[in-house]
């Protein structure tokens, strides 16, 4: 496991798979589940503290992978990937507001 964040945070690991399972596909699924479960402890009454923790519980993994995707396009470049770097941003704004 250690491995996983350790190339990621070096810039490493294969912009591609970074990018889309890493952060598109993993990333998000971990966002929504983290806000429908957020949702549905606001239902049950459950403190708000406690809530806004649920739903903010991702937040540091995302911008993990969004600076990991800065690092490896730091190492590559192109337009591709200058593309990328902007839809990471955008992806770690997306995350944190909704």
């Amino acid at each position: 496991m250690t491995d996983f964040f350790r190339t990621r945070w070096r810039g490493e690991a294969p912009l591609d798979r970074l990018f889309w399972r890493d952060m598109l596909l993993v990333g998000t699924i971990l966002s929504i589940a983290s806000s429908a479960l957020a949702l549905i402890l606001l239902g049950l009454k459950l403190p708000l503290w406690l809530v806004l923790v649920v739903h903010f519980l991702p937040v540091p993994y995302n911008i993990f992978l969004t600076i990991a995707v800065w690092r490896t396009v730091e190492k590559g470049g192109g337009p591709k990937a200058q593309l990328m770097m902007l839809g990471a941003a955008l992806w770690l704004i997306a995350t944190v507001v909704a």
